[in-house]
């Protein structure tokens, strides 16, 4: 995916109502690029679920095409972080070019379940994440908690987490915001990286989620429908806390345009 057509940035249609920019360096704009949404069943989800008078945040957003979906097509508030300073500067750029500044607020840091400085990677584009004692290719960033980072905002009604492996952390630092029955729904990555990066265990990020009413769900955009799931997947997985609620927004939700074709 790095052939000549991205030696210069492509502006490209995300959907009937966003736009990404896409350089040879991002791998997901390309993908989205490629192959529409290119994490297409949560995507698909943030799309039906949110409306424009809720609150999203977007944690390890990269170059921002949840961000994207959520205020640009939806018209839903966004509060995103994302640590990699030149992946902050593209980020910047396509909310720009989808004239949504006054519906971001975004910070160039991490999250996790303290407030301190990190190292963090810098070379590894939709992969970089919180660096080990081993790897020394880093940069330093401040870290805070997503409590802390939400104290003066509205409830989100829908969280995004993906951060390589530091899924943990950021759930630990956000007890107030996951007890708060205004959050409906958290898409999160738990495929072992947390394991095998910091030994931690991702069955009680799980665990806390399910102590806070919610309950992990795959979602099928063609039919609008969620099929419960006995725990987590490799992937991506959407926890629900109050599920008629959540079924009613996906039903009754507007449909979106991607690659021609309508959901």
């Amino acid at each position: 995916m790095t052939d000549k057509l991205f030696n210069k940035p492509l502006i490209f249609t995300l959907t009937n109502k966003s736009k990404l920019i896409a350089k040879k360096n991002h791998k997901s704009a390309i993908s989205n690029y490629y192959f529409g949404l290119y994490e297409f069943n949560d995507m698909a989800f943030t799309l039906h679920f949110l409306r424009n008078s809720d609150s999203f945040v977007d944690i390890g957003a990269n170059i921002g095409s949840y961000t994207i979906l959520a205020s640009a097509h939806v018209g839903a508030s966004t509060i995103a972080f994302e640590p990699n300073p030149q992946t902050f500067n593209s980020f910047k750029k396509n909310i720009l070019l989808n004239r949504i500044e006054s519906k971001c607020e975004i910070y160039q840091m991490a999250l996790g379940a303290k407030k301190t400085e990190v190292k963090f990677t810098h070379d590894s584009d939709t992969t970089n994440h919180v660096a080990t004692a081993k790897e020394t290719k880093t940069i330093n960033i401040q870290l805070d908690t997503l409590d802390e980072m939400l104290a003066n905002h509205q409830v989100p009604r829908l969280i995004k987490n993906d951060v390589e492996g530091f899924e943990s952390e950021v759930i630990a630092g956000a007890k107030l915001t996951l007890a708060n029955e205004q959050l409906q729904a958290v898409i999160i990555e738990l495929n072992g990286l947390g394991s095998k990066r910091y030994g931690t265990h991702e069955e009680l990020v799980h665990l806390s989620l399910l102590q806070n009413q919610f309950k992990p769900y795959s979602y099928n955009p063609a039919s609008r429908t969620l099929s419960p799931m006995n725990t987590f997947n490799n992937k991506n997985t959407i926890y629900i806390r109050n599920l008629k609620f959540v079924e009613e927004r996906l039903r009754t939700a507007e449909s979106f345009i991607v690659n021609k074709q309508i959901f």
